[in-house]
């Protein structure tokens, strides 16, 4: 069986989607859910979403915004969040799922790599106590114009770049 993966964003509609489709890029043989804390489920990704991911060659017409549900988080191996409310809502509502829980910075910065499965070098990190803090959050461009957007499929593009391996 494969390593699973959820992105989790507020409303499934940006940050989870970019790092979710560049994740699949970079590693074909994960599977990939994007989800949200806060959805409205079955919309369509924005238009400012779909334009900063063309930039990048990257496109996925078929997404629909998705609700974060235990059956997601149950079976994850690890909960790729976008901010610190992420990682805080994963501990207040599915607390089984905070030890496979961080935010895609604090990853970058602190997962090593192999050759111990994903599964023992997360546990070592020891998340589900970690104080998440401000430095980690990647910016929520709701609401942004098209810039904001591209700015943060960007910085998405290269965290996704530096992870992927490791994973």
């Amino acid at each position: 069986m494969g390593i699973t993966i959820v992105t989790l964003c507020t409303g499934n509609a940006a940050r989870s989607v970019m790092s979710g489709l560049m994740l699949e890029a970079v590693r074909p043989d994960l599977d990939v859910v994007t989800t949200g804390t806060h959805v409205v489920d079955g919309q369509i990704m924005s238009w400012r979403t779909r334009e900063a991911l063309a930039g990048l060659g990257l496109t996925n017409p078929a997404h629909r915004s998705t609700q974060a549900h235990p059956h997601h988080l149950d079976g994850a191996d690890l909960v790729l969040a976008m901010a610190a409310e992420h990682v805080g809502w994963i501990r207040r509502t599915h607390p089984a799922a905070a030890g496979r829980t961080a935010t895609i910075k604090r990853l970058v910065r602190d997962l090593p790599e192999g050759p111990l499965p994903l599964v023992d070098r997360l546990a070592a990190l020891h998340l589900d106590p970690v104080e998440v803090e401000d430095w980690e959050d990647v910016r929520d461009p709701a609401g942004g114009e098209i810039e904001d957007y591209v700015a943060v499929a960007e910085e998405l593009h290269g965290l996704v770049a530096e992870l992927g391996p490791r994973l």
